[in-house]
Order: structure tokens, then sequence, then C-alpha cells
């Protein structure tokens, strides 16, 4: 008998919630009321089924690079990358020897920093190209914005524009484009990632998977730190124009074909047949120390006149070219006297490494140099301490970090340190200038420059006075030093003085007894020049005379 109601299997498949076949169709096209009015067990499902003909997300055929435009973009950032990647090379090749073209007054390190940020900043967009966000988008636009400014700088303000020259215009005008590409990109990518997910899965995914999350946190981590870099950058930057307004107490001379300039300062007034004593540095500027024992000398009466000059790299004079030996930086200093019109003789006084640059002077110009003084001065014997590899590598090192000014920066803002000693104190062994020229002379120690000091030895004038200094500390603890220092006394035959200063560093002129030591012997030394071209004089007048009788 047919129920009213149906039959009891039907009424139970119905009241036990199976699938009807109404229900059945209504799911398979989409949420339905139905659906909804029932309650749910275990087989409801949680997410709608897909549409016909469309992809889960996790497809790997749903992807930007579908489209043109996103996979020529990344073509072109590869390029880029190989580009940039070039010319980094070719900046690390100049640091140690200048191509033809690439010559400037800098000291090359600020436009290997910028190409480096550069090639990083690309290999993130490369790595993580298909993980565009937000946060990277906002990374790259600071970076640019930084690096705007620093390119302004760069333009605008005379010294930095001198420095840097094409290449760091250039090289930083790269990376500001670059880093406003990577902005470009970011943005395109995730435009198509949307569209080619709107189009196969029928919705734009707001999820992202792990993988996709570790990328993101990972670009931007590393684009964190990029931000970071090029703030210290446009610091250090900022600093240099602060510094550039110290004004050098001489005159800069064009040397070396007009390739760069060197700072000449010269003092006093020399009567007729008196020496000019000439001051050269060591291992820190002139100003640093020995500009103050030439001004006391000069106050006190003991000298006439005194000249000195900063050697490449350091204080107001520009880099020179790479490679740069101590025989090339005696040429430049005998071009720049020559434009400066100053003329022998001279008494050369010279302190550690600065004692080789004197003595090939003083061999190249034996007419003129008539007495030398060697405060401490390295032997050539010793010359492979300064040409070490390790050293080389540190201060290669040293120099890649140095346009950061984490070491200048610091002390300028929290303990006030002034230009001066960033420029012509102990402090200005940090800038990448001094490094530089440091880095050039010791690339050259064991080749160039061992050369031309064992000729100069050669060709020295045995009669040129000679007067040596040893620091008493220095030579009790190093053995090889104190030999050396017993050989040079043996430069000359004309000898004025050897002695150590017991108790004295390196820089015997900061002790008092050293600094009164240097005065007599310079008194000693600019006395005895004297009374012996006077001397000469009378001898070379003595045949006129004759022939006049």
């Amino acid at each position: 008998m047919v129920s009213l109601w149906g039959s009891k299997n039907g009424g139970d498949q119905t009241r036990s919630g199976s699938i009807t076949p109404a229900d059945t169709e209504q799911g398979d096209s989409g949420y339905s009321g139905q659906r909804h009015s029932r309650e749910a067990d275990e087989r409801t499902r949680l997410i709608p089924p897909r549409r016909p003909g469309y992809l889960e997300p996790d497809d790997p055929a749903v992807s930007p690079y579908n489209l043109w435009t996103v996979r020529f973009l990344r073509s072109l950032s590869i390029f880029f990358l190989i580009i940039s990647f070039i010319w980094w090379v070719v900046l690390l090749v100049d640091l140690f020897v200048t191509p033809p073209g690439l010559s400037f007054r800098g000291s090359g390190f600020t436009a290997f920093s910028y190409t480096s940020l550069t090639v990083g900043n690309l290999l993130v967009v490369v790595l993580f190209y298909t993980s565009p966000s937000k946060p990277s988008r906002v990374a790259c636009l600071s970076i640019a914005l930084f690096l705007l400014v620093d390119l302004l700088l760069i333009l605008i303000f005379k010294q930095l524009r001198f420095e840097e020259g094409w290449v760091g215009i250039a090289t930083v005008g790269w990376a500001t484009l670059i880093a406003i590409w990577a902005v470009v990109v970011d943005r395109v990518v995730e435009w198509g990632k949307r569209e080619e997910e709107e189009r196969l899965t029928g919705r734009a995914e707001t999820r992202r998977t792990l993988a996709e999350w570790s990328a993101v946190f990972s670009s931007a981590v590393i684009l964190i730190v990029f931000i970071a870099i090029t703030v210290l950058l446009t610091g250090t930057l900022i600093l240099r124009v602060r510094d550039s307004t110290l004004a050098a107490p001489g005159d800069r001379y064009w040397v070396h074909n007009d390739k760069f300039q060197v700072h000449l300062y010269c003092d006093g007034s020399a009567p007729p047949g008196a020496p000019t004593v000439f001051f050269e540095a060591g291992e820190q500027p002139v100003e640093a120390g020995l500009a103050k024992v030439a001004a006391d000398a000069l106050k006190n009466g003991t000298i006439d006149r005194y000249c000195y000059w900063d050697r490449p790299g350091f204080a107001f004079s520009d880099n020179g070219p790479s490679p740069l030996s101590a025989g090339m930086v005696a040429d430049a200093l005998a071009e720049a006297l020559a434009r400066a019109d100053e003329t022998g003789p001279w008494v050369l006084v010279s302190v550690g490494v600065g004692s080789i640059y004197s003595r090939i002077f003083a061999a190249r110009h034996a007419a003129e140099v008539k007495g030398l003084l060697l405060i401490d001065g390295l032997h050539e014997d010793l010359l492979y301490r300064v040409g070490s590899p390790s050293r080389g590598l540190g201060l290669w090192a040293r120099g890649v970090l140095a346009p950061l000014g984490i070491d200048r920066i610091f002390p300028a803002v929290f303990k006030g340190s002034r230009r001066e000693d960033r420029i012509l104190g102990r402090s200005a062994s940090r800038s990448d200038k001094v490094i530089k020229a440091k880095l050039q002379e010791n690339l050259v120690a064991n080749s160039l420059t061992k050369q031309e000091i064992s000729a100069a030895r050669t060709i020295q004038a045995r009669d040129t006075k000679l007067a040596v200094l040893s620091s008493g500390l220095r030579v009790h603890q190093d053995s090889a030093w104190e030999r050396a220092q017993k050989d040079l006394c043996s430069l000359s035959e004309d000898i004025v003085a050897c002695e150590v200063i017991s108790g004295a560093p390196h820089e015997i002129y900061d002790v008092p007894k050293g600094r009164r030591r240097i005065d007599q012997l310079l008194g000693e030394l600019v006395q005895d020049v004297t009374l012996s071209m006077a001397r000469e004089a009378e001898r070379e007048a003595e045949p006129e005379d004759v022939e006049s009788t």
C-alpha cells in the first residue's frame, strides 16, 4: 500500500540526511539554499568544488611567466645584472691597475661600493622574481630615494664631483635607476600573478605557501640591510661635503700629465745660499706631527724656510692612478716643485716609509739635495713588511668598507670629532683615500719600489750630509729594525749624527727629547749645508778671479 508520505525506505533516507538527486545536482552547480539548510556532517564539503575548466592555485601552470611582459622583464633584469657585474669587475681591477680612461682623483672604493649595491639589488630581483610584495617595493623605493640624494650631492658639490669623476656619477646614477627598476618589476610581476590566477583559477589568491612566505621574508631582510648600507653611504658623502670646506694652507698643483693634483705648502724666506728644509711624512699626514715640528723650528730661528707636501691620497692631495710606485711619487713631487717655482738646495726630513720617497728623490736630484734627516726611516730590506699579501688583503677589505663610514660617522655624530682630525689627524688613516694610497704602496713595494730604492742607493751622492735618528722602543723590540737602522748610517760618508733616542716611539717627535734633538739636528744640517755651499761658491769664484787678474 502506498503511504501518503512516501515509502518507508525513502523516508528513512531523508531522515538520515542522505543526499538526494536534487541535492547532488545543486551541489554540482555550487552553493544552494537547500545545501546550507542541511545539518553539516563529516561528508559536507568545506570548500565548494571548482567549476569545470579551472586549475588549483598550486598548479605549476598558474604562473606569471605565462605573460610575455613578465618574461621579458626578467630577461632584461638578467641582462642588467650581467652588465652591472662586468662593470663591478672593471672597478675591482681599477683598484689595482687603472685601465686607460678610468683614472679619477678619488679612491675608487666609493664607486665600487655603489656597484656592489647595484649587483645585490639585481640579484634580489632575479632570485625572488615570482614573490612580489609590498615591503619589497617600499624598501626599493627607499633605496632609490637615498641614491637620488647621493647623486645630487655628487653633482652639486665641486670637490665630490672632481674626486668621483664621470665614473662615480655614472655608477651612482645607474644604481638609482636599478632601484627604481626593481620597484617597477615587482609591481608588474604582482599584476601578472593576479591576472593569471584570475584567468586559470577563477579568483586571485590571497594566501601564500610556506615557500612564498620564506622568499618574501628573505628578500625583505636583505633589502633592509641594503637600506642600512645606503643610509651609511649617504652619511659618508655628507661628511665628505663637510670636510671639503676645510681650506688647504698651501696650493694644489696638477701633476702626472694633469691627471691629479697634489698639495704643496711653503713658509719662510731663506737667504741666498741657505737651504730650504723639506718635510716628508711617514704613515700619517705631515700635518699630524711634522708640520708642527717645522713651524716650531721656523719660529725659533732654527731654519729660515721650509716646505712640505701631501703625498697622493693624503690630506689635501688627490689619489693617483695605479700602479703608483715610490719613484712615480718622487717624480710627481719634482713636477709640483717645478710648477710652484721652488728650487733647492734642499735638506730632506722624512719619517718611516717617507724615507724611501726622500731617498729616491735625493738620488734623482743629487745636485739640489744637500742633506738628509731620516727619523726612524724604513730600510729597503724591510719593504716586504709593507708589501706583504696579508696586509694588502686587509687594506683592500678596509677600503671596501670605508665608504660606509662606520668609524667616521658615529664619532662625528656622538663624539663631535672635527674635520681637521678626519683629514689631517690620526683619524685620517680611516679615510678611503689614505687606505687606497697605502694599498698602492703595498702592491708595488716588493717590485717597482724595491728596484727604485736599490738604484737610488747606488746613485746616492756619498757626500750628502746625513743624520739618522732611531726609535729606542723599536730598536729594542725588533732586531731586524736595529740592523736596518745601522745600515742606513752607511748611506753617506758625511755623517752628522747616527743616534737612538731612548724610550722614543716610532714618531720620535711625539716625545719632548725627540723633538728637541730633531730641532738641534735641523740647525746643524742647515748650518753645515750653508757653509758647504759658501765654500763651493768661493771655489767657483777663484778661477774667475785668476782669469780677470
